[in-house]
């Protein structure tokens, strides 16, 4: 019993132990180069990259004079996806974010009042600290909209970095008593429109029929039916009836072109195809679907609707008066229309 105690201590230390370092240790896995490393318990993810942040870069010398001080640093006005902004620095730390022993950065929207009333403002923020000892920016995101408001004019992050970390020069944040910072700034605007998909299987006019006449007579090549239209786009058959080299008789439904006004797209279809028994019910039947690229000419189905001999075989009734029947059932196509969203 006290053994197991002494375990259940043990452990109870160890967790208190990775809990307060767990951010420190996180972003030392970074610099290491262990890619990105997500620090739960704030949902913020921090990652090393190699392109300098878009929207703004401020870089400080002579640090160690600042080191300390509570109050913010408060960059120039900067503008950024058709708004103004500024970098609000605390090289100490923003003690009413949780920032003690960090430091802490935000980006403040300015200029305001020309906005309409109840205005917000959408953003997707990338926050950053160069480290000059990998040549590489350290990313802090939560990966979250950050919504800018009369309320809310100024947001971040108020553990950018542990303070240990960012001021032991071995780190690669300091340089030279110098240290730089970004931000990166995309408005999220809702989309107006969105491309929607719609399976259409109660299709008017589905079924295409196409005589092979004169069979006897076709030469070793692949023919191919008219076009047809069902849903957006035009369709044909081919087949190669002196059969395919196995002694079997292929066919094949090829997506066509469009309509004038369709939306251009990968477009499904899924067919019946079928050889007509011209006697009797029994005819030769395969199901085939696949997504078809835009471009016109890609053929899908099957091998062996038929094999030759039992095409050949008068009995049977599917080679007649020197003819043979295909059918095209189109039982599921798909057309593309753009929609509000």
């Amino acid at each position: 019993m006290d053994n197991q105690k002494w375990r259940l201590g043990f452990i109870s230390l160890a967790f208190l132990f990775i809990t307060s370092s767990s951010a420190a240790f996180l972003i030392e896995q970074v610099t290491q180069g262990r890619g990105a490393e997500s620090d739960s318990s704030l949902g913020v993810t921090r990652v090393l990259r190699d392109e300098r942040p878009s929207s703004k870069i401020v870089t400080i010398t002579s640090f160690s004079v600042i080191k300390g001080r509570g109050e913010p640093y408060k960059s120039s006005v900067f503008e950024a996806a058709g708004y103004k902004w500024r970098l609000v620095l605390y090289v100490n730390g923003n003690q009413n974010d949780g920032g003690k022993d960090h430091i802490s950065l935000y980006v403040r929207l300015e200029d305001t009042e020309s906005l309409p009333k109840d205005w917000e403002v959408n953003v997707d923020l990338k926050l950053f600290v160069y480290n000059g000892k990998q040549s590489k920016y350290l990313t802090v995101t939560d990966g979250l909209v950050k919504r800018y408001s009369d309320e809310k004019k100024e947001l971040g992050y108020g553990q950018l970095i542990p303070q240990s970390m960012f001021y032991n020069t071995n780190e690669g944040y300091i340089e030279h008593d110098t240290g730089s910072f970004g931000a990166e700034i995309f408005i999220v605007k809702p989309a107006q429109k969105q491309e929607k998909v719609t399976f259409l299987s109660k299709l008017p006019n589905n079924v295409f029929t196409w005589k092979m006449r004169h069979f006897s007579t076709l030469e070793n090549k692949v023919y191919y039916s008219d076009e047809f239209l069902v849903g957006d786009r035009y369709w044909r058959l081919g087949s190669r009836p002196k059969g395919d080299g196995e002694g079997s008789v292929p066919l094949y439904l090829f997506a066509q072109g469009y309509m004038a006004d369709a939306v251009k797209t990968n477009t499904w279809g899924a067919v019946n195809l079928r050889l007509k028994n011209q006697r009797t019910s029994n005819h030769k039947q395969r199901y085939s679907a696949a997504w078809y690229p835009i471009g016109r000419g890609y053929g899908v189905g099957v091998d062996n609707i038929i094999s030759y001999s039992e095409l050949k075989d008068p009995s049977n009734g599917y080679l007649v008066d020197d003819t043979i029947i295909f059918e095209a059932e189109m039982v599921k196509v798909s057309v593309t229309n753009i929609v509000p969203a």
